[in-house]
């Protein structure tokens, strides 16, 4: 099985040195091979998404992908920047479904945002169109009006066939979990919401035993910290999905905490944690790796069929929780606080 390993920039490369030390530590049979992408490809390369990386993301059965982005990069033209590396490779690797788990430990709920009653045994997947919308709907730009001041365009778009396959993702999902799929929208405002509304609903003829409802994208933001253990499944378009899962990360205790998948139709995928690069902790060894071995965890289930691997690890995260270890992001009082290789070093020692 070949694993395309993308560090990145920032924290990186700590992070995902852990995933890798538990992926060693399981002795499957993995292939792996580390390639530049984001700051890390420009400076290698000139291209956030050097054509040698995009070659090998190709070619593997999985990425396992850190995080990019940095202030020196900042001042870029925008095709040059760390961030369209992501954005490329989910485009050329048709990588359409994200899904993102939200689950809060039960050591963890006194870290929450919020009452810990409120997110006691809190789990919620979150799947988020990942290929449409507006972040490459076109046209789109920045012109000048007639009288002399700019304006900026972007385009919402959603065809019938890129809302159907999301919608199926979301039910068929819902029916390994609590067979509840709530869809968000804003169908009330947004003629794009409303073709997403009446297809997802179509789909649902098809999976009688799942409960569909609907809500709008500023009524789930409000209900995700009002009463967030309503949810199981949310699916929703990609520029809600963006700012509803984040969201949903600080229900957590910690964007730390959390993992994600990109997956195509053939549940190839793009596996990270939800966090950015965090250039001001770099080197520092203080970053949460845990979100990034989840990350590694979701890549064995998903795209490499080693559900009993996947397990595995998942249960070694608990425990190292249950045994008091904690990175400085969810460190409370009376913690045994620890470092990035030293909690990386536990989940290995658990395994």
């Amino acid at each position: 099985m070949k694993i395309a390993v993308l560090p990145g920039d920032g924290i990186g490369s700590e992070i995902i040195a852990q995933a890798l030390a538990v992926l060693k530590r399981l002795e499957l049979p993995l292939e792996l091979e580390t390639a530049a992408v984001g700051g890390a490809g420009y400076d290698a390369s000139g291209d956030p998404l050097p054509e040698a990386t995009l070659k090998l993301a190709r070619e593997a059965d999985a990425i396992l992908f850190g995080a990019v982005g940095g202030w020196k990069y900042d001042e870029l033209p925008r095709a040059k920047r760390p961030e369209q590396a992501i954005l490329g490779l989910r485009k050329h690797l048709s990588l359409f479904a994200n899904l993102r788990p939200a689950q809060v430990y039960a050591e963890l709920a006194g870290a929450s945002a919020l009452r810990a009653e409120v997110v006691a045994g809190l789990d919620i997947l979150i799947i988020r169109e990942l290929t449409g919308d507006i972040y490459f709907g076109q046209p789109r730009g920045i012109h000048k009006l007639p009288d002399g001041q700019r304006e900026g365009f972007d385009t919402m778009r959603y065809t019938e066939s890129e809302i159907r396959r999301i919608a199926h993702v979301g039910y068929q999902a819902a029916r390994k979990r609590g067979r509840k799929l709530c869809s968000v929208d804003k169908a009330n405002v947004l003629e794009t919401s409303q073709l997403w509304r009446d297809v997802v609903t179509e789909v649902g003829k098809e999976y009688s035993d799942v409960e569909l409802s609907h809500m709008y994208v500023d009524n789930c933001a409000m209900q995700l910290v009002r009463t967030p253990k309503q949810f199981d499944v949310i699916v929703t378009g990609n520029m809600f999905g963006d700012i509803l899962s984040d969201e949903a990360s600080m229900l957590t205790g910690s964007i730390g905490m959390l993992p994600s998948a990109s997956l195509d139709a053939k549940n190839k995928g793009l596996y990270e944690p939800i966090h950015g690069s965090a250039p001001d902790i770099a080197g520092k060894d203080i970053a949460n790796p845990l979100a990034t071995i989840l990350s590694a965890a979701m890549m064995l289930r998903y795209s490499l069929n080693q559900v009993a691997a996947a397990d595995r690890i998942e249960s070694a995260v608990k425990k190292v929780l249950q045994d008091g270890y904690r990175t400085a992001d969810i460190a409370e009082a009376g913690a045994r606080k620890v470092g990035t290789k030293e909690m990386g070093e536990a989940v290995v020692a658990c395994l």
